[in-house]
């Protein structure tokens, strides 16, 4: 996933888009025609994110996949030796971890328990390599699937009936435990292990669908980017692991395994595709170093791709934005020192955007320096209309802007420079190419519009893996 300091017409759509059952799409290869503006959203409203009416939030929080199992008397699992794919945030309602209840459910044995990235207990930053270890607090060993390996081994699942798989994804392609599903389903599959997936919510709601979708030239063995669905998908876990059993080509093994591969999702009871995480009522668990909180979760795919960089000598690539205030504020505060952007500059900037970014506002703010003790300042991404909101645009006239102000267009080619692992996050080569060789003059808002477009095609056919409503 994104490190914190690693560095058309419609009826063209159809044809862009390719036969995963009708869900597979590309960009199309060349650039899309200008689209007509959107006024400025008007309505000034205090506060980063509206708050829901009081009708809306449950009185009691949903059910989660977990707290389901459990009220079903673990029937589903009774019987089986289990091995339990998670993370810290991989709790039931009341916010006791899935591997205690299970632990103590009866007629059940849980054998092992395996990690994605950021390791077992959410302590390890982006990209880290996690180890095989013997957890301290149950005993039970802990198979690294962000390791040697990301996918389990023949010998890991020796003498696992099922694993299951209770982690709490954010809804955006690029962040990993979306891959760590599918890539542990395959696997599984393969080697002839049910696959239970407790779901959990789309904290960004599961109407909320934006951005390009990933190329097949970029799909293959991707690890961010292992489903090929826009990079705000609007799926919960469990309806991406229907997609990949039911669809042909989504996992990468052969189609004799998908189709005698078991799968069973226990589905959350009381979440609806409206709810945004606040409406839960549930209480939000970090579900890594950069995503501590709600705010986070709806900044990262506002502002991950266009604040993109590497600076490992093979790779060499940064566009030149950084995220964040001080130490607060995460994907959420914007600055562009790296390109020689002044504040107020940059404030202007976006300003003369707000016609193409409805439901933003940029206000300016200020936070202690927790090292220096001296105030830092950044603009502040406050969402103050979240249903006009789109949450991935912004990235796109980051990246604009970054053309505008570089001494050199950050996306043209040049010597050391390795732009795969940015693609394999962006997903479209076709923008890639555009923007690599207008820069500055390329039509962003026409790309947005092409990519709505193709959304709303996504988002009708993707309806037959929803689980909600």
């Amino acid at each position: 996933m994104l490190g914190v300091a690693r560095p058309f017409l419609l009826s063209r759509i159809f044809s862009t888009l390719l036969p995963l059952l009708g869900l597979f799409g590309c960009s199309s290869s060349q650039p899309p025609k200008a689209a007509a503006s959107r006024p400025p959203f008007q309505t000034p409203i205090i506060g980063v994110v509206p708050a829901a009416p009081a009708a809306s939030v449950p009185q009691l929080p949903i059910m989660l996949g977990i707290d389901v199992l459990e009220a079903e008397g673990f029937a589903k699992v009774k019987g089986k030796r289990l091995g339990l794919l998670t993370h810290p945030a991989g709790v039931n309602r009341r916010g006791v971890s899935t591997i205690d209840v299970l632990r103590r459910a009866p007629e059940v044995k849980l054998v092992a328990l395996f990690a994605a990235e950021h390791g077992l207990y959410g302590d390890l930053p982006a990209s880290v390599k996690v180890p095989n270890l013997v957890d301290k607090r149950t005993g039970l060993q802990v198979f690294s699937l962000h390791g040697q390996t990301r996918r389990p081994t023949k010998a890991m699942l020796e003498g696992i009936d099922a694993l299951v798989i209770d982690l709490q994804d954010i809804g955006t392609r690029s962040y990993t435990f979306a891959s760590a599903m599918k890539w542990t389903m395959e696997a599984c599959f393969v080697h002839n292990v049910e696959v239970i997936i407790l779901d959990r919510p789309n904290p960004l709601g599961g109407l909320k669908v934006d951005g390009p979708l990933m190329d097949a030239q970029w799909a293959k063995a991707n690890y961010v980017g292992a489903f090929r669905v826009p990079y705000v998908h609007g799926l919960t876990l469990g309806e991406l692991a229907r997609m990949g059993k039911e669809a042909p080509g989504v996992l990468e093994i052969p189609e004799e395994a998908r189709l005698r591969g078991r799968l069973t999702v226990v589905p959350m009871r009381g979440w609806t595709r409206a709810m945004r995480w606040p409406e839960t009522g549930l209480t939000f668990v970090p579900t890594s170093g950069g995503i501590q909180t709600w705010d986070a979760v709806q900044g990262y795919p506002m502002t991950g791709l266009g604040s993109y960089f590497d600076l490992s000598p093979k790779v060499n690539f940064d566009i030149g934005f950084r995220t964040g205030v001080g130490s607060e504020h995460l994907f959420r505060g914007l600055s562009a020192n790296k390109l020689g952007i002044k504040l107020e500059v940059l404030e202007k900037e976006l300003a003369g955007l707000q016609s193409q970014l409805p439901g933003l506002r940029f206000p300016k703010v200020s936070v202690p320096n927790s090292k220096t003790g001296q105030p830092a300042t950044g603009l502040y991404i406050q969402i103050v209309d979240y249903d006009d909101w789109r949450p991935c645009e912004l990235n796109f006239w980051m990246m604009k802007i970054a053309c505008k102000y570089s001494k050199q267009n950050p996306f043209a080619a040049t010597k050391g420079r390795d732009f795969s692992g940015f693609m394999r996050h962006l997903g479209s080569q076709a923008f890639f190419n555009d923007i690599a060789a207008k820069g500055a003059a390329v039509d962003v808002a026409a790309w947005l519009s092409q990519w709505r477009e193709q959304g709303k095609v996504y988002q009708e056919q993707s309806k037959r893996y929803w689980l909600y409503r």
